[in-house]
């Protein structure tokens, strides 16, 4: 029988932030930065169907927002998560449940949006300039890098992270 020989080393490396990022405008902020000022010397390059790819690019990301349902009596009588594919959606879905006045009254209390157990994640695709394609996912409570081989490109991020006063 043959043998399965390990062709890469793929690695992850996760910082836990000591503060979860504020809201979602500083989240897509910090992402946006990323995108356009390139800090870690990502490379555009050609895809297999002959068209150009950015150096970073989003690849996936979504925003869950919370509203509770509060009670006369101050008590948590339900709640709602929403899952919403971008900002504009997150915005637009927690804006539709908060005034929905039919919904409240099912819920038989007050709708309160639950903003620090929302949740946001987006995660980058940044082309190394070896040739190696990596991920830089953010979340409101970590940044985490995957699939890279090469410890210098932890150092660069790292470096980077360090600089950036919302990811201590």
């Amino acid at each position: 029988m043959a043998d399965f020989v390990q062709k890469t080393v793929n690695k992850t490396a996760i910082r836990d932030l000591t503060t979860p990022i504020a809201d979602v405008t500083s989240f897509n902020n910090l992402v946006e930065s990323v995108i356009d000022d390139n800090p870690f010397g990502c490379v555009g390059y050609t895809g297999s169907d002959g068209q150009p790819v950015a150096a970073v690019v989003r690849s996936r990301e979504h925003y869950t927002a919370k509203v509770n349902f509060i009670d006369d009596e101050g008590k948590r009588v339900g709640n709602v998560s929403l899952q919403s594919p971008t900002i504009a959606a997150f915005q637009a879905n927690a804006a539709a449940v908060m005034g929905n006045a039919a919904l409240a009254a099912a819920m038989g209390g007050e709708a309160v949006r639950n903003f620090p157990g929302e949740t946001y994640y987006a995660q980058l695709r940044c082309h190394d300039p070896a040739g190696d394609d990596y991920y830089v996912t953010f979340t409101r409570k970590s940044v985490r890098i995957s699939s890279y081989q090469d410890d210098a490109i932890r150092t660069v991020v790292e470096n980077w992270a360090d600089a950036v006063p919302a990811l201590a």
